[in-house]
């Protein structure tokens, strides 16, 4: 880290070295000694801004879960249309393009996170999500259409089809489409 790096872009960079590795190795065995040599630091400089690695994640998942309510509250103060639930779609996929790595980590460290405290917010900003893009008076299959919308974005963003000649771009666009198909008027 150089001397002139602002606290908020050397929380940044630390919180995307920790993904970085957390997502290639696992979280378990990703040790802070780690972190900081990769970042170039001492542990103590680490600890400075962080003092667990635990610390590190719930601030990545704090971050993300942000930009969630933020989208989440948008989308209640829209008419509850079709098109608004659909906009919320495109609008979570844009999120989730971003969150790749993050993506990647929760589906690889799917235990780690039942253990931990943001599980819980993560489940509770889906919730949200799901609120948003349904509502008690739809069938039981548009309801879960609309949950599943959210799946096709993140599975679609994250792993669908990796093994296929299709770039991640092409896959996630197809994601947001086969999303938009289950938002139903």
């Amino acid at each position: 880290m150089t001397t002139r790096e602002r606290p908020r872009d050397t929380r940044a960079r630390i919180q995307q070295v920790a993904l970085d590795l957390f997502a290639e190795h696992g979280y378990e065995k990703t040790a802070l000694r780690e972190i900081a040599e990769k970042l170039g630091v001492t542990k103590a400089a680490l600890y400075y801004h962080f003092k667990t690695k635990e610390d590190i994640l719930v601030s990545i998942f704090t971050d993300s879960a942000e930009q969630i309510d933020e989208l989440i509250e948008w989308a209640r103060s829209q008419p509850p249309t079709v098109e608004t639930r659909r906009e919320v779609i495109r609008r979570y996929s844009g999120l989730m393009r971003g969150n790749r790595k993050l993506l990647q980590f929760m589906h690889e460290n799917q235990p780690t996170l039942r253990d931990l405290p943001i599980g819980e917010t993560m489940k509770h900003r889906m919730a949200g999500l799901f609120e948003v893009l349904t509502d008690d008076g739809q069938s039981l299959p548009d309801q879960l259409r609309g949950r599943l919308a959210v799946f096709a974005i993140s599975f679609g963003t994250m792993v669908a089809m990796s093994d296929t000649k299709h770039s991640r771009d092409e896959v996630a666009d197809a994601a947001v489409e086969v999303a938009l198909d289950l938002i139903r008027g």
